[in-house]
Parts: structure tokens; sequence; C-alpha cells
């Protein structure tokens, strides 16, 4: 009770001290009146009750919200405790023989690549790096575009220089420009896809990309929110441009809805949706050439957890990208602790566990499947080593 509330009892408490004053007998009065009255002032006074029951419905209240936030408790945490026991027995069993890599992987490359800073020995080196294992498509970071879709050429000024030497070193390697933005609505100040000019702006920016060389263009533009259609609309003014051109025209995608519209609640609630729905993921696949899920930063807290949590992505996946479509999962090359990614828990073991079991129980024969590795510039020889070890072998 604060100082105030302290102030009331007191003053409430005064009126029985007086009613004793007043109880005095008076000259002459009996001594059965003056029992009488003692008997009565001795008893509790009106305010003492009112108190008393004041107290009893305060506790009676306090032990009614604790009760009601031990069973909002529970009804948080026990879908919480079955979601994350099915992820565990997900990331149980063997992967069949033969998930491995079918020599259509990915990695991302950073910046430096073709902005002076990398040169002839650090291209070696990465032909190096590459040499027997199942990459085929670097997407090299030539970005990021302007909000409002444009990109100058400034942006990748030695673009021309990596790409020829790529080529005649490792010409089986296809290089493509890895193109991103944040997108409104939930980054306001972003990239607007609702605008028509913002659209055709991005579409000629591909067009001179591919004129410097690139072949493809790979999107990353976040957070893109589930069932957005000018999104669908800006991929199909893009694949347009792909096709006449013989290029690729890929993207990175927001993972799946582990439970049915998380994404929908997951938003009421923060802000920010984070998945897409099943069906939307299945409408972007059948609108490019490559989709590579980014499979990492879940908010999983054991490398079990994770790799369920991959297994099942791979599956949800797997179930609407038609066989036309490269579909590649992401492997965390990068070691970062922060809320949504436990460097402990979201390694790359635990990944391409998780790939090979969800490939194993969905489409063991795909063809056209892989995996994406983020990022070049973070990764460590324990990531190459798992990465060659469990997915390449």
């Amino acid at each position: 009770m604060d100082a105030r509330g302290s102030d009331r009892a007191t003053a409430d408490g005064a009126p029985a001290d007086a009613v004793t004053a007043e109880g005095t007998p008076a000259d002459g009065a009996t001594a059965e009146a003056a029992v009488t009255d003692t008997a009565i002032t001795d008893g509790p006074t009106p305010d003492a009750e009112t108190r008393a029951g004041g107290a009893s419905r305060k506790r009676t209240w306090a032990r009614a919200v604790r009760r009601a936030a031990l069973a909002l408790v529970l009804l948080l945490l026990l879908p919480t405790v079955a979601a994350e026991t099915a992820l565990r027995l997900n990331y149980s069993g063997t992967p069949e023989r033969g998930t491995h890599t079918r020599d259509r992987d990915a990695i991302w490359l950073g910046h430096a690549w073709i902005d002076g800073r990398k040169t002839d020995a650090d291209v070696t080196a990465l032909v190096r790096r590459l040499r027997d294992t199942g990459i085929r498509d670097l997407y090299v970071h030539a970005g990021p575009l302007e909000h409002d879709g444009t990109l100058p050429a400034s942006a990748y000024p030695k673009a021309g220089w990596l790409i020829s030497t790529l080529h005649s070193r490792a010409p089986h390697i296809r290089i493509q420009a890895w193109l991103g933005d944040e997108v409104a609505p939930e980054k306001p100040y972003a990239m607007h896809l609702e605008r028509a000019a913002t659209r055709s702006a991005v579409v000629v920016s591909t067009r001179r990309i591919l004129d410097a060389g690139f072949q493809g263009a790979h999107f990353d533009l976040e957070p893109l929110h589930s069932g957005d259609r000018n999104y669908l609309a800006l991929l199909d003014a893009l694949r347009s441009v792909t096709r006449a051109r013989h290029a690729v025209l890929s993207v990175a995608a927001h993972q799946i809805d582990p439970l049915p519209a998380l994404h929908s609640f997951w938003g009421t609630v923060t802000g920010h949706p984070k998945w897409w729905s099943q069906a939307y993921f299945g409408q972007v696949a059948r609108r490019v050439d490559q989709i590579a899920v980014m499979s990492y930063d879940t908010m999983q807290p054991l490398q079990s957890l994770y790799g369920g949590y991959v297994a099942q992505q791979t599956s949800l996946a797997l179930e609407v990208t038609p066989e036309s479509t490269d579909l590649l999962m992401g492997l965390p090359f990068y070691h970062e602790n922060r809320f949504g990614h436990w460097a402990r828990a979201e390694t790359v073991p635990a990944a391409v566990r998780g790939v090979r079991l969800g490939l194993s129980r969905t489409a063991r024969d795909r063809a056209r499947f892989g995996v994406a590795l983020y990022v070049d510039f973070a990764a460590t020889e324990a990531d190459w080593t798992a990465y060659r070890e469990d997915w390449v072998r």
C-alpha cells in the first residue's frame, strides 16, 4: 500500500478511540450499563470490519490473478513444449543412403569480390576451395539496390574482372549477382514494391547487371510478408528478362510456417510475421529457377531442435517446390549469438543432418536439390570440413 493508502487507514481507525471515550459511563449510570457499553466498544468497529473484508477480497483477487497467470503460462508453454518435442523427434532416425550433394549447391559471397579488395590470388584460393565440392552457383553481392530500385554501376566496379577470371579457371561455375534491400511496409523508409515505378526500376537494374556479364540475378528482399502480391508481380516481370537472356532467376526465401498460420499470429504479436505460408512459398517457387531457403536464425537453442526444424523445413519446401525449380536449403556458415540465433545450436552438422532427413522422408531421389552456404567471409575451416564430410562425401 502506498503512503496515501497508509494515511487513509490511520484516519479510518480514529473513530474506534472516539467511541471508547464517548462510551465512558456518565454520572448515575448503572454498572450494568457500563458493562454493556464496554462490551459493545470492546468488539470490532464497523471500520475494522470493512478493513478485514477488504483485505479478504484483496487476498481472493490476488489468488485469482496468480491462477490466471499460471493458466496463461501453461497455455503458452505446453504448445511450445509439444512443438519442441516434435522437433526433437524429427531429428531422430537415419538419413537414407544417397542423400548427398547433387552438384547444385551454392554459396553467398561478400561485396569484397567486386569492389577491388580481392586479388588474383584470392580467386585462385577460391577456385581451389570449391574444387571437388558440389558448389555450382556463386551469389556475389553486387548491391544493395537503392530504395527506388535503381543500382549504380559504381556498386560493382570489378565485376567484369571477377567473372572473366573465374570463368577461365572454373568454367562450370555460374556467377549470379546478389541484389537485396529492405522493403516496406515493415520498413516504411525502404523499398516500396507496391509502386510500379520501383518494380520497373528493379527490372532495368537487372538488365544492366546481366549486361555486365552475370549469368543470373539472385534477389534477397527482406522482410517480405507472406502473401505479398507485389513481390509476385515483380518476379513475373523479372522472369521475362532472365528467360530472354538465358539467365537464372533465383531468390532467397523466408522460412515456412512450422505451425499452421504461425506467420499471422507472430505478425500480430510482434509486428514481424517472419514466416511464409507453405502455399505462398509454392507461389514464389513456381516463378523462379532457383529458391534458397534461409534456414537459419530459427530461435532454436539446441542442435537437436535446430536439426529437427531444418528437417521439417526441408520437407515443407519439397512438398510445394516444382520439379523444374532448384530447391536449396541454407547452411549457417557464420557464428553469432543474438536473439533468434545461437551459434552452439545452429551448426553445419546439425543443418546437414536435418536436410538429409527431410530429403529422405519427402523426395529422396529429387535431382534439383542442394544446399546454400551463408556466408564466405564468416566461414571457418570446421564449417567447410562439415560440409565436405557430411554432405559432399
